[in-house]
């Protein structure tokens, strides 16, 4: 074979190779785009019944250990230092733990509680700190396929994580020191839990439901006839209000695939605190102005989003405002994210499903929280 001949046939070798390899490239990449979630749904399923799983160990709710935050119990005494002017926040977190051969996060798993204190503790619990005194509670959260997935195993993941929360609220009443009223935030999975709360606690108790300022349900889709007018706690209509319901799932513009997902997923709770899948419409109150409507909200009326990650608690945030315009649009809350390095997630698949590591509603929720407080208060007789 002569030098050129030769030549020839290694460079189409080295083309054809090339080329096997460009596809073999495609393919991955097309796989992980088409089945990247169902895989990694697989890599973290526990592939055990929920009914032979062995949960952690609970917490004490008599102990600071069993919180993360709990101002009767942390080394703050209430008692002697209390502020009338501030209102107590229970607040639930959204899920941070991730699973693999659990259903239940342990609450003193290092990974999932680095991310509570890190994460979602300075941002969606801060802004209701400068109002409130926050009692955050640890629990036996469902993991991150649970909220993927609807699943019967998955449904009892999540209904087992209610217990602990039922006896967080409990030791929260016995515990709290200031008086009065009181509010509940829940976010993500702790939105859904805040839910079968209200319903089974507060609403069906005349002196709790009297004293409840507001119960924020952030990121999550939640049933709006529950909070329809004349239930006994509806969906708030104006910043002043009390007594009523914030709720909101928000996607950013643009990504309708992750609306129609997080649709597609969203459960209820039923008269008999069964989980079934979302039957009819979700409530969408925009906070940037406090009430329920369907118009475009824009960016001017934003006081201020913020990223709070990392920070120690009781630390104001820098604050971005008229940054974000925010609509409801059917179920969905869509929002125009601002840009920015704060703004900017990296992370894992996991971390992509979870609640973003910032808040774009934090001083309006900051102000919410004030005028609503304020508005309870001014109410009462004295």
């Amino acid at each position: 074979m002569s030098e050129s001949v030769k030549s020839r046939f290694l460079s189409r070798k080295r083309l054809f190779m090339g080329g096997l390899s460009l596809l073999a490239g495609l393919f991955v990449v097309m796989i992980a785009v088409l089945w990247g979630d169902d895989i990694m749904r697989h890599n973290l399923d526990p592939k055990v019944p929920f009914q032979t799983y062995r949960p952690p160990a609970e917490a004490d709710y008599r102990k600071a250990e069993g919180w993360y935050l709990n101002p009767a119990l942390n080394g703050f005494e209430v008692r002697r230092n209390r502020n009338h002017q501030k209102v107590d926040v229970f607040f639930i977190h959204a899920t941070s733990f991730d699973g693999g051969k659990d259903w239940l996060g342990p609450i003193d798993d290092p990974v999932a509680s680095d991310e509570v204190v890190r994460n979602q503790l300075p941002n969606y619990a801060g802004p209701f700190a400068a109002m409130g005194y926050i009692y955050a509670p640890r629990y036996r959260q469902a993991s991150l396929y649970s909220q993927l997935t609807q699943r019967e195993d998955a449904r009892e993941a999540r209904q087992f994580a209610y217990g602990d929360i039922n006896d967080a609220f409990d030791a929260f009443l016995a515990q709290r020191r200031n008086g009065g009223g009181f509010v509940i935030v829940g976010v993500e999975q702790g939105a859904f839990l805040a839910q079968r709360l209200l319903k089974e606690r507060i609403m069906t108790d005349e002196t709790l439901k009297s004293a409840l300022v507001a119960v924020y349900l952030i990121e999550a889709l939640t049933p709006a006839d529950d909070f329809a007018p004349g239930q006994p706690v509806p969906a708030c209509q104006q910043r002043r209000q009390f007594g009523c319901a914030v709720a909101y799932l928000s996607i950013d513009n643009g990504r309708p695939d992750r609306a129609l997902q997080a649709q597609r997923r969203a459960m209820e709770w039923t008269p008999t605190s069964i989980m079934e899948p979302l039957d009819g419409k979700a409530l969408c109150v925009n906070p940037l102005t406090g009430g329920v409507t369907d118009e475009e909200v824009e960016a001017r009326h934003s006081l201020g989003a913020a990223n709070a990650t990392g920070l120690e608690w009781g630390t104001t945030p820098a604050l971005i405002p008229r940054k974000v315009s925010a609509r409801c649009r059917g179920d969905i809350l869509y929002v125009s994210r601002p840009s920015g390095d704060s703004f900017d997630v990296d992370g894992s698949w996991a971390d992509s499903k979870k609640v973003r590591p910032y808040n774009l509603f934090y001083a309006d929720l900051q102000a919410d929280i004030q005028a609503r407080w304020f508005a309870w208060r001014g109410a009462q007789p004295h």
